[in-house]
């Protein structure tokens, strides 16, 4: 995530600095869309919370477990739709049913620096190679130097491991080995507009670290880009080598104003 790694507008959603949820959890893939299933698009952050806590659509024993549930989910995704990025999430998510492991990742990416911070192990192996473990050990403690002990450090590259497992780049339990993808219209959707949102446009917005995690080539995200067109995600016109992207479904007009300063 080097190239964009000065660049992650907190006024949208983006999380950065040294901490993350995976020093205690993975990124909660079947817990996210058991709330997401729970509360109507439309619903506001108290709905998430008492679906959480209230009617305990988690099946959590205790209301301590409810409630830090849901606080370490809402520390991934948000589940407010004043947030930019949950609001997107939430859009794509209701008709991208294959690529939700995929958006799920790039939300939690977003919004948490240490998984961040684990990618370029992940994204760096060839298909049918074995994780290694001490390459995300390296990886976590780049990210947070002596802050976080052995242990600690050692619970993150195990939450971590499981995340891209859940997301299905990764395959197996004890052993992990890298696994191919196919990624759809929706989570290139996300993709793209997290990178927009980051100041990035036009033919730029096809090669970025978002999109290597879906595994795309610049002309395959293209293609996808034109599927996500036809589903009404996004505008696209091209004019020999100029390409422009926007997001005018997905983005308020100011939106669209604020994320062209964030580079």
């Amino acid at each position: 995530m080097t190239s964009l790694s000065n660049s992650y507008p907190v006024n949208f959603g983006f999380r950065a600095g040294d901490k993350g949820t995976h020093t205690s959890r993975t990124m909660m893939l079947e817990e996210l869309g058991v709330m997401l299933a729970a509360v109507p698009p439309d619903g506001d952050r108290a709905a998430y919370l008492y679906a959480a806590t209230e009617e305990n659509v988690l099946g959590k024993p205790t209301a301590a477990t409810r409630k830090l549930s849901i606080q370490r989910l809402s520390e991934l995704y948000a589940f407010d739709p004043l947030c930019l990025l949950f609001r997107i999430l939430r859009r794509l998510w209701e008709n991208g049913d294959s690529d939700r492991p995929l958006l799920a990742l790039l939300c939690a990416m977003a919004r948490d620096p240490i998984l961040r911070a684990t990618s370029e192990p992940v994204l760096a192996m060839a298909v049918g190679e074995e994780l290694s473990r001490q390459r995300m050990t390296d990886a976590v403690r780049g990210a947070v130097g002596d802050r976080l002990n052995d242990s600690t450090v050692d619970k993150v590259v195990r939450n971590a491991s499981s995340s891209w497992a859940q997301s299905g780049l990764l395959q197996g339990r004890t052993r992990k080995f890298r696994q191919p993808i196919r990624a759809g219209a929706a989570a290139a959707t996300y993709a793209l507009v997290l990178a927009y949102l980051q100041g990035l446009r036009g033919s730029s917005l096809f090669n970025t670290p978002w999109t290597r995690v879906l595994c795309c080539s610049p002309s395959q995200m293209r293609d996808l880009a034109a599927d996500g067109k036809r589903h009404g995600y996004l505008d696209m016109k091209i004019a020999g080598d100029i390409i422009d992207v926007s997001f005018s479904v997905l983005l308020t007009n100011n939106e669209i104003l604020e994320s062209r300063v964030t580079h």
